[in-house]
């Protein structure tokens, strides 16, 4: 066993030593009535009211609000919430499909037992495949010729924030996909999928069924639209800074077998938020130690960071951490100019983390990201 994986195990005893790996129950649920709370106060307030501003800060609380409720139902999705596995699955179901029409069954599958051990592989992970209507890396537009080369070098970078309004329409059309190619497949229990689809249904009854019943359908389907596509930018907002930025190696299929704690750390990146953005992300901000410890509850994260960055640093591990709207920014330039493929991941890991070391955390106010003491 190599010293990496023992200090691991060390790390591992940390965190039941803090009383860490047990499920803060009451406030991860706690935090998801607030931020419904927020998304139904948003809402109520669009109906309610007239006048165009009004309704602009409306339906943005609204949506900061559904931000809110999406990032904490990860936390369930991940069997974080509680010790009780219904419960977990239980959020689950209303976080995803009641209140935005995807499939957590499809949700599962794609981000759990698919992203999580191998994120931005490519040919594995699905969330870096972008074609045909993005080349998220150079070697993807070094491939083509012609017309589209020259959308992928000139023109998708203006086009792609755009087409961010569309995350919400294409992961619900997805999971449809999903959903039924499971159901259509025999043997194996289905009931998980039969509660899924019951409650895909349940959604389009809440959010346009019972509203038509007392608004014009036209109306309904309009604020349907807003509220989904405004969805496809915090999802963006939340999920993206994580793994999109060029920072975040994207790694060839060949690195899909390399060292575990290694390509979680070199495809990953944290970033700061303030104690709104902390409600509204729910640990997502800490992608890094989310990656390493998925089953933690994400109020721990705060907490486990300052470990997880000595761990990284004595090991020769990246450990990258931005503001906010830089690494959103960051985020939106990838399609501008794709990074290329990683290919050799272990030559690449000394001169990563001396980059880090040297430059970033002094130009980084956070405390995870301060020189620490010796150093």
């Amino acid at each position: 066993m190599n010293r990496k994986i023992e200090s691991l195990a060390e790390l591992r005893e940390q965190i039941i030593a803090h009383g860490w790996n047990h499920k803060a129950t009451g406030r991860v649920v706690s935090e998801l009535l607030i931020n419904l709370a927020i998304a139904l106060a948003g809402i109520w307030i669009f109906v309610v009211f007239d006048g165009l501003v009004v309704r602009i800060c409306a339906i943005f609380v609204s949506t900061v609000g559904s931000m809110g409720v999406s990032t904490n139902t990860h936390t369930s999705s991940h069997y974080a919430t509680s010790p009780k596995r219904w419960v977990n699955e239980l959020l689950t179901f209303f976080g995803y499909p009641i209140l935005v029409g995807m499939s957590a069954c499809y949700w599962w599958h794609k981000h759990v037992v698919v992203h999580h051990p191998a994120p931005n592989v490519i040919g594995v992970d699905g969330d870096v495949d972008l074609l045909p209507w993005f080349a998220r890396t150079r070697e993807e537009v070094l491939r083509t010729s012609g017309g589209r080369r020259i959308y992928y070098e000139k023109i998708q970078g203006l086009i792609f924030p755009f087409a961010i309004a569309l995350i919400g329409f294409n992961m619900q059309a997805a999971g449809w996909r999903s959903l039924i190619s499971s159901l259509r497949r025999s043997g194996g229990p289905k009931k998980k999928e039969w509660i899924d689809l019951g409650s895909m249904v349940l959604h389009y009854v809440i959010w346009l069924g019972i509203p038509m019943a007392f608004f014009p359908p036209m109306h309904v389907l309009g604020f349907y639209c807003l509220r989904i596509g405004l969805m496809g930018y915090a999802v963006f907002a939340a999920l993206a800074p994580g793994h999109f930025p060029a920072e975040a190696a994207c790694l060839s299929g060949e690195e899909k077998d390399c060292d575990y704690v290694l390509l979680q750390t070199s495809a990953t990146v944290n970033f700061r938020t303030g104690r709104l953005g902390r409600l509204m992300c729910s640990g997502l901000e800490y992608q890094i130690e989310h990656h390493l410890f998925p089953n933690l509850s994400h109020v721990y994260y705060p907490k486990l960071a300052a470990v997880v960055r000595e761990f990284c640093r004595t090991h020769g591990l990246p450990y990258r951490c931005y503001s906010w709207p830089v690494v959103l920014w960051k985020s939106l330039r990838t399609l501008q100019s794709p990074p290329p493929v990683q290919t050799e991941l272990n030559g690449s890991r000394l001169e990563v983390c001396q980059g880090l070391l040297s430059a970033d955390p002094k130009s980084c106010n956070h405390s995870l990201c301060k020189p620490l003491k010796g150093s």
